[in-house]
């Protein structure tokens, strides 16, 4: 019976790999890679000769079936294009395949841009939550933003360069103008990391290119002094500059640092309609 090693492989540096990872990825029979002219290109430059056959999300479906076959007599590397396999890519899929089968599974560790990110951010790493790569229709990213608008531990996630722009409108409307570091092909020779606002991270990227790994600050505490009275006035300033009554309550929840289901109720509050007093039964005259 074979094992099969999923192998963590650099972001971008050839030098970010470890001696473990090319040690196992020159033993293997099979390496499935899920872009075989990155991978080749890794092997090359270190002199690695190797079996190389793709598993992507295009192929995954047929190919399972043949690695399953091959791990019965053959110990076989998974690696993805970059980082760890299983990270916002199709090698989840065989992973969990694969455990179900019955094959060993080893994790050989190694490169993330999420650590990475994280370590140059200089926000909090004391806990973070990863988000991945957001949904890519707008009204769904906005609502995905809204789920964690209220997660204290640092967020960090995945984004393509033909998004990032929207992706920070979308983040400053729905998380407020956080603190964030915009890291940049990291590892490579063009390596790039933005520290500042939101707001200044959008005045800096006009026209991205490379990838990005987004580190954002967590939400804050929840101010404790915030009267219902501040919580109207800010909605109806909002209300008045012709915002939905949804994206008030989303913006005022981020500004003033309270719990969106609040300045929610209190947003139905105010677009209900005034009672007005009952006007009297005029009285019969009695003639």
């Amino acid at each position: 019976m074979g094992t099969l090693f999923v192998v963590a492989t650099p972001i971008g540096n050839m030098e970010d790999v470890t001696l473990r990872a090319l040690r196992v990825l020159r033993e293997v029979d099979l390496i499935a890679a899920e872009d075989t002219r990155t991978t080749r290109a890794l092997l090359t430059h270190h002199a690695i000769h190797a079996k190389l056959v793709s598993y992507n999300e295009h192929n995954m479906r047929t190919r399972t079936p043949q690695l399953l076959t091959a791990l019965e007599n053959r110990d076989i590397a998974l690696v993805s294009e970059a980082g760890t396999p299983g990270v916002s890519d199709p090698g989840h899929e065989l992973v969990l395949t694969v455990i179900e089968a019955g094959f060993p599974v080893v994790s050989i560790p190694g490169p993330s841009a999420v650590i990475a990110a994280l370590a140059a951010s200089g926000l909090s790493m004391r806990g973070f939550t990863f988000l991945g790569f957001l949904p890519r229709r707008a009204s769904q990213r906005r609502r995905f933003l809204t789920e964690v608008a209220t997660e204290p531990r640092t967020l960090v996630l995945f984004e393509a360069p033909h998004r990032l722009r929207q992706t920070l409108e979308d983040i400053r409307s729905t998380l407020g103008d956080r603190r964030t570091a915009v890291c940049r092909e990291l590892t490579k020779a063009f390596e790039e990391v933005f520290r500042g606002t939101v707001a200044e991270a959008l005045q800096h990227f006009t026209e991205p290119r490379g990838e990005f790994t987004l580190v954002l600050e967590g939400a804050a505490e929840e101010a404790a002094d915030v009267t219902d009275a501040a919580i109207i006035e800010a909605l109806k300033r909002h209300l008045a500059g012709r915002a939905s009554p949804r994206d008030a309550a989303r913006r005022v929840a981020a500004d003033l640092r309270v719990p969106r289901r609040r300045v929610y109720e209190l947003s139905v509050r105010l677009r209900e309609p005034t009672p007005q007093p009952r006007r009297k039964a005029p009285r019969p005259s009695g003639r």
